[in-house]
């Protein structure tokens, strides 16, 4: 171990570079595990707060009939459960008149809600930056989005909606704006606009039924067993019950094969460390010939030769590992106490995930010591004659 740590602090630029790059190729993967990790994460915590829930519960053939106070009852009997709302979906046309111009959008989606069940079931309320949230059956909550395609409608304005019923029949109601909703990184109902599920149910001849209904619990790991429960105490209905995972999943596939993309050129970034150590141990070899030509001499034998240079690759490996770990660390540190986020882009949720930092640390000490396996190869075929030639 003496010999082989004096034989690389002999030349120290060398083994600085080569710890150098195992600790860049570890930071790579630590920042992209914090960025596309974290985005993810985000993702399923707005898509979670806003639109499915921890369980997202619907009907495979219609319209759910049963009536929401029996349903939300039933869910926050369960201690896991932490609130239950139903939701009502449909789409409309609406117009607006501001200076002096009329502006006009189409198939625009309308969320019904009930806030006196929504407002404990999902966070959407909270994304109004301006005025309140659905406060009677005449008011409307429009998107940041929709309201600047109406002409910048405001707090208070007046719009007109058309809605198609279920029997295909235009109906027509003026509403007035009780608040604009806008939130980050576009898992909200910024291109939507939100209005009380009863006016909604009326509009379009729905009385009594719902589209779906969002569940909020306060223990999101038995989000699997809530849903089971739920399907085997309704045997008889065509209910659909889905854990975030798999309500979100056409949205979420994307996500998973960027992150697999990123982690496979933080993985390639890391072999190019990997290689830098074979070149730095090369060039050891190539200053110690003489060295290890005395060695041989006076009776070390190949393998205490192998010995050497692997332990050299060893402790360039914990070096790297552990200054590479210790700087991802800290970087990750630094992205959760801030909250960091992109350009006023949602904050990304930022998680400790020790195994994987574990398994990352493990990789870059593997391929030290698998990159030194060549070099001290080479290292032990020289003879004892012609390496003391050299020198």
């Amino acid at each position: 171990m003496r010999l082989a740590l004096r034989m690389l602090t002999s030349r120290k630029g060398s083994m600085i570079g080569a710890i150098l790059a195992i600790t860049v190729g570890i930071l790579v993967i630590h920042v992209n595990f914090v960025i596309f990790q974290g985005l993810y994460d985000a993702f399923v915590r707005d898509m979670k707060a806003y639109r499915f829930g921890d369980i997202y519960v619907t009907n495979e053939e219609d319209y759910i009939d049963k009536s929401d106070a029996l349903l939300v009852g039933w869910f926050e009997r369960i201690p896991q459960v932490s609130a239950a709302a139903p939701r009502l979906s449909s789409s409309a046309s609406i117009n607006a008149t501001g200076t002096g111009m009329r502006y006009e959008e189409f198939g625009i989606p309308i969320i019904g809600v009930d806030p006196r069940y929504d407002t404990r079931a999902s966070a959407m309320h909270e994304t109004v930056t301006q005025g309140q949230y659905v406060t009677s059956r005449s008011s409307m909550v429009l998107g940041a989005t929709v309201a600047r395609d109406l002409g910048d409608v405001q707090v208070g304005d007046n719009i007109r909606v058309k809605i198609v019923d279920r029997w295909g029949i235009d109906q027509f109601r003026r509403f007035s704006v009780s608040g604009i909703s806008e939130s980050a990184g576009g898992a909200g109902f910024d291109t939507s606009v939100i209005m009380h599920i009863e006016t909604l149910r009326d509009i379009i001849d729905r009385g009594g039924e719902s589209g779906s209904m969002i569940v909020r619990l306060n223990e999101p790991t038995a989000a699997a067993n809530v849903r089971d429960l739920f399907l085997a105490a309704f045997p008889a209905d065509d209910f659909k019950a889905e854990t975030i995972e798999e309500s979100a999943e056409s949205q979420l596939a994307g996500f998973r094969s960027g992150i697999a993309m990123i982690n496979m050129i933080g993985l390639f970034g890391m072999m190019s460390a990997a290689f830098a150590i074979v070149t730095i141990q090369m060039m050891i070899v190539g200053g110690k010939t003489r060295e290890i030509g005395i060695m041989r001499a006076i009776g070390a034998r190949r393998k205490d030769i192998l010995v050497i240079f692997i332990v050299q690759g060893m402790l360039m490996g914990v070096m790297g590992a552990a200054a590479g770990t210790a700087v991802g660390l800290g970087y990750t540190m630094y992205a959760k106490e801030t909250k960091m986020t992109f350009s006023g882009s949602v904050a990304l949720e930022v998680s400790y995930n020790w195994p994987a930092i574990a398994r990352t640390a493990l990789l870059a000490f593997g391929l030290s010591v698998a990159a030194s396996m060549y070099p001290s190869y080479r290292a032990t075929k020289l003879l004892p004659v012609e390496a003391m030639r050299y020198g």
